[in-house]
């Protein structure tokens, strides 16, 4: 027997609709490519998406046609969103932090129609064109008057397409497993897999996203999204911030310490999310210039772990909630978010924070569990550790055109190459990477815990923790370590800060100093080159 209930797909022009008719005077804010600020409204939004949707089928794009977009966080990047899904196509957001040659893989695997870019994005463009080898046209995210002469064949000005178009348009109903959007890892070895969204997961998401118990986003909010909308749909604020109303500022190009502090405090933001690289940045510049923030009251962190240090100093000094986070690309990308519940409140400061530490707890939507190398189910204890796996409704059941890896279990759960805890609370604690765990004779050592607790050191701006070869151990830490400027921190002053903290036999073997570390395109340590880079660098202790 079927329930008696209306059967509307979940479509992400739902979202859109609802925006413009129960918050079409809300903000959005964007600091532009071009230097001024720009302000317009959930009603101007719905409007030029529209117009742009329309001026894309003038073009020929249909049902299932991808059109990449290489851009910034903002207003016409946001328009893109909604207009190109809208009309049943797929919004393949492409991270300009890649490699050239990966960039060019990308389109080609996804075939991709028409590229949506940003001025900044001119020149890259111009060097790729010629390797292009579907995309019709290239749509230059400004007016004509501000696109340079360019190299580039076959160029539109965005705002001349959509001018050119009416705003009249019926969204189109289709079946809401549809595919939406397209994202691409930044894996630090092999080609880019594509990770292919539908409107239903995309949906879902966003109505679990703003729950009070994840991102605890509501129409009275001024929400400040860092994470670029090129990694993971901006863990998919782009969606969830219009479903409830928030006022919207986008950073544009400028990520930066000085010009993310000037947003946050002109725009009196309450709420922000980006990597802990970006808050490093930002700590630094209001560290400097005896700032406050005067109306931002939590912050998101994810991407790679925060560490302790800085989510203490957010807390403790500007009496910012930190809600650590943890995701993938494969997962849309939220998975876990740390909010306490009601016992956690009576703990001691010190319990509570031990807590906070962790990655968070199991959010409504996301099934997860730890085995061992024989796929074993492990023990929901806190201590027990092990292989970390997923499943549902906004998971990936496999790679766009890539089909199924080892990583998609026979079983239907997806191993994400994490090594974590898991408690009876759904608390979740990420001990390394499978590939990052540090193995010494025979027992694992987390590379996370070590830089952590390097990083907690006054003198240490960065650090990496990876194993290097053993006679005896197999491994054994080395710990390669950024200073900050003016700092002359020895080996022994950062060894000897380690004493107490951890266990004997994790005590990293040695420290290396260096100017700069490798990221990646999504700004988490590069391993795979530093493991490379000390690859035959010689312990002491060997």
């Amino acid at each position: 027997m079927h329930g008696l209930m209306m059967d509307q797909p979940l479509l992400i022009s739902s979202i859109l609709r609802h925006a413009e008719l129960y918050h079409s005077d809300g903000e959005i804010v964007s600091r532009t490519v071009e230097g001024p600020i720009h302000r317009d409204t959930y009603g101007g939004l719905a409007r030029r998406a529209r117009q742009l949707a329309n001026a894309l089928t003038g073009l020929g794009v249909g049902m299932g046609d991808r059109v990449a977009t290489i851009a910034w966080n903002g207003y016409r990047h946001l328009e893109a969103y909604y207009a190109i899904s809208g009309i049943g196509a797929v919004c393949h957001t492409i991270n300009p932090r890649l490699f050239p040659q990966q960039i060019a893989y990308i389109v080609n695997h996804a075939e991709d129609r028409y590229v949506l870019l940003d001025l900044t994005f001119l020149p890259l463009m111009e060097a790729l064109a010629d390797h292009l080898k579907g995309v019709r046209g290239f749509v230059v995210m400004a007016d004509r008057a501000s696109i340079p002469d360019t190299k580039l064949r076959d160029v539109i000005a965005y705002e001349d397409l959509i001018n050119s178009h009416s705003d009249r348009l019926e969204w189109p109903e289709f079946d809401e497993r549809t595919a939406s959007s397209l994202c691409y890892t930044s894996g630090t070895t092999g080609n880019p897999k594509g990770v292919l969204y539908s409107h239903r997961s995309t949906v879902i998401h966003s109505l679990s996203s703003v729950q009070p118990d994840v991102m605890n986003l509501s129409a009275r909010d001024a929400v400040l999204p860092v994470v670029p909308m090129f990694h993971v749909n901006a863990w998919g604020l782009p969606y969830s911030v219009p479903l409830v109303g928030s006022k919207l500022v986008f950073p544009g190009p400028k990520m930066d310490g000085a010009s993310v502090y000037e947003l946050l405090e002109t725009e009196k933001v309450t709420f922000s999310a980006g990597v802990p690289t970006v808050w490093l940045g930002l700590l630094n510049h209001v560290a400097s210039v005896g700032g406050r923030f005067t109306t931002l009251n939590r912050t998101v962190i994810g991407g790679s772990a925060a560490p302790p240090a800085m989510i203490d100093t957010f807390r403790d000094t500007y009496g910012v909630d930190v809600l650590h986070a943890w995701g993938m690309t494969e997962m849309s990308p939220l998975g876990t978010v740390n909010t306490l519940k009601q016992k956690h409140l009576d703990l001691p400061a010190e319990a509570r924070n031990r807590v906070r530490l962790s990655q968070g707890r199991v959010i409504y939507g996301v099934q997860a569990r730890i085995t061992d190398d024989d796929n074993r189910e492990l023990p929901r204890d806190g201590m027990a550790f092990g292989h970390l796996q997923v499943r549902g409704p906004w998971i990936a059941s496999e790679y766009f055109k890539d089909g199924k890896t080892p990583a998609f279990g026979e079983d239907g759960w997806f191993d994400t190459g994490d090594v974590a805890t898991l408690d009876a609370d759904g608390f979740m604690q990420i001990t390394d990477r499978s590939k990052d765990v540090i193995k010494s004779g025979g027992e694992w050592i987390s590379s996370i815990d070590l830089e952590n607790i390097c990083m907690a050191h006054p003198a240490v701006a960065e650090a990496a923790a990876i194993g290097v070869q053993h006679p005896k151990w197999d491994e054994r830490p080395l710990l390669v370590v950024v200073r900050k400027a003016g700092s002359t921190a020895t080996r022994e002053e950062i060894l000897a800060f380690f004493e107490g903290k951890v266990a004997k036999w994790w005590m990293p073997d040695d420290v290396v100093f260096t100017d700069e570390l490798p990221h990646t395109a999504t700004g988490k340590l590069l391993k795979t080159k530093i493991r490379e880079t000390y690859r035959d660098h010689r312990l002491p202790t060997a």
